[in-house]
């Protein structure tokens, strides 16, 4: 089986894809970003089944195709995601899969509710998501997206990550989005979105509300498969 996986970071991801598809298939990893694909070269140079490439889901073109081409949490960061998922099935072999797993970040949420400083940074994080062309909602929109490429037997499942309290890797999970706050927040005061004492108020106050009062937190992700005819 050969597998392409789309926006493969630094290949977590992938190498798990690499083990289970086993010595006699074939994967590959694809991102923009040259500096990931050297990391994921380097840490990932003992699984002979593996290779990772440079290239954008924008500009999908290759002399091979694949039985399975996946992106996870990917699309999100797209600006023409329906042109990605065409090149995407453009890579697939007739009769094979195109897989994605992606959010719908307006359908996230905590339980109870989360501080109001940390809820003011989360809008201003959607609308500068939305105010670049990334869609909130890309895990409803996929369906639409896969038929229009012609893909059949198009399936939405819920594929959410709930994390518990007290459940393994709780504290893990809940720390996304001190790292979204540490990584993306200055882009937000660059574009005037939000102030810097509220992102630091934002951070002290989910580490707080995580640490002491959190529940439950749900990020909504869907699950969408198609077949190339």
């Amino acid at each position: 089986m050969s597998v392409l996986d789309v926006g493969c970071g630094t290949g977590a991801i992938t190498v798990c894809i690499a083990r289970a598809v086993g010595g006699e298939g074939l994967v590959v990893g694809l991102d923009r970003d040259a500096g990931m694909i050297d990391l994921a070269r380097e840490q990932h140079s003992g699984e002979t089944n593996l290779r990772f490439e440079v290239g954008d889901a924008l500009d999908l073109v290759s002399k091979e195709s694949f039985d399975v081409v996946a992106a996870a949490r990917t699309l999100q960061w797209v600006s023409n995601p329906g042109l990605a998922v065409s090149g995407m099935a453009n890579l697939t072999k007739s009769g094979g899969r195109v897989v994605v797993l992606d959010y719908n970040h307006g359908q996230n949420r905590w339980e109870p509710e989360a501080p109001a400083e940390f809820l003011a940074f989360y809008s201003a994080f959607l609308k500068w998501r939305a105010d670049n062309g990334w869609d909130n909602e890309m895990g409803d929109h996929l369906p639409a997206m896969f038929e229009e490429a012609g893909l059949l037997e198009v399936e939405s499942q819920e594929a959410d990550q709930v994390a518990e309290c007290g459940s393994a890797g709780f504290a893990e999970k809940v720390e996304l989005w001190p790292r979204v706050i540490e990584n993306i927040g200055i882009k937000l005061i660059e574009a005037e979105y939000i102030d810097e004492d509220l992102l630091h108020s934002a951070r002290i106050r989910f580490e707080d509300f995580a640490a002491h009062t959190l529940k439950t937190q749900v990020l909504a992700m869907k699950s969408v498969v198609g077949r190339k005819a």
